[in-house]
């Protein structure tokens, strides 16, 4: 696996400075604003509610739907990703996942007080309105769509497909044991969204990605869904958790098998070296150990093992980068 260290400082060096030169222009055309803006105390603890609300203190899912987004973006563009579209597509992330978060509160308002994990929810606690949150809902969701002016009609139309699905995702955790189907739509929305951003066009590599990505999303969000099983049962919620039963962490290896191959198919189709394949063989290590850190099913085994995800999304990351 032979590679140029000189070249892939230079680019890293290179995207780093131009990051650094948008992210300073940004900075220095918003001071002056900010400056001038007096938070008073009242707002300053509605800021902080709305903050929890949007789990801005929970970065995962951020996280999550972020290292699919850059994988997207990598490959796309054959190994060099506009500047402007990383940090697009980063604000895109961020915004859509705490509008996300938003609207699944208010989904599940009547609910959350009844289960241990998350019954000090701002909304749920009363520390938030009904009204409120779907204005931040709202606000957020405009400020997200905002975005997307500045990239191809196609990314527009898919947006809008991403944020309806964001939006009904809460709603169909009571009506079908699929739900993480749904999210895992909506989590991999970003993929087509990014090669029609990069080539004005969607190609079968993107949509083989894109069904990959879910395939992933059903794993880990049944791995987070085995966390409140119990209190899910209690309060009607369904999910995957609760219709794989005791074979749940078979069905998992499966999923994740197929995201592998899938994976293995797309390193194949791009012509990646071996730096790829050694990413995929670190997430494969990560999965292997996810599923044994699970196997007595304990609450807080399951949820590390979510959390362990991020590492997944990083190393395959990590593998595009060094395999162009």
């Amino acid at each position: 696996m032979k590679i140029d260290k000189d070249k892939i400082i230079n680019t890293i060096t290179h995207l780093a400075k131009n990051i650094y030169e948008q992210g300073k222009k940004l900075w220095l055309s918003v001071k002056p604003w900010l400056k001038r803006i007096k938070i008073t105390p009242h707002w300053q603890n509605r800021l902080k509610q709305y903050a929890l609300m949007m789990r801005v203190d929970k970065p995962i899912g951020t996280l999550l739907l972020l290292w699919p987004t850059f994988w997207a973006l990598w490959l796309a563009s054959d190994g060099t990703p506009d500047v402007s579209l990383i940090i697009i597509f980063t604000l895109g992330v961020f915004l859509t996942r705490s509008a996300g978060c938003v609207i699944n509160d208010y989904a599940d308002r009547h609910l959350d007080n009844k289960v241990e994990r998350t019954k000090t929810r701002p909304l749920t606690s009363g520390q938030i309105s009904e009204k409120e949150a779907l204005i931040v809902f709202a606000v957020l969701a405009f400020c997200a769509f905002l975005l997307v002016f500045f990239l191809d009609p196609l990314v527009m139309y898919l947006s809008v497909v991403a944020i309806i699905l964001a939006t009904i995702y809460p709603f169909m955790k009571r009506i079908i044991y699929f739900p993480q189907a749904v999210l895992g739509a909506a989590f991999s929305m970003s993929i087509p969204m990014a090669y029609a951003a990069t080539n004005g066009e969607i190609d079968n590599l993107a949509w083989l990605l894109f069904i990959c990505n879910l395939f992933w999303v059903i794993a880990y969000d049944t791995l987070y869904a085995m966390v409140d099983k119990e209190d899910d049962i209690k309060v009607g919620i369904k999910s995957t958790a609760i219709l794989f039963g005791e074979a749940d962490l078979t069905i998992i290896a499966v999923i994740e098998g197929f995201f592998l191959f899938g994976m293995l198919l797309l390193g194949g189709r791009y012509d990646l070296n071996g730096w790829y394949y050694l990413g995929l063989l670190v997430a494969t290590a990560l999965f292997a150990w996810q599923l044994y850190h699970c196997r007595k099913r304990q609450k807080n085994h399951c949820f590390i093992a979510f959390l362990n995800n991020n590492w997944v999304g990083f190393s395959i990351f990590c593998g595009i980068l060094l395999g162009r």
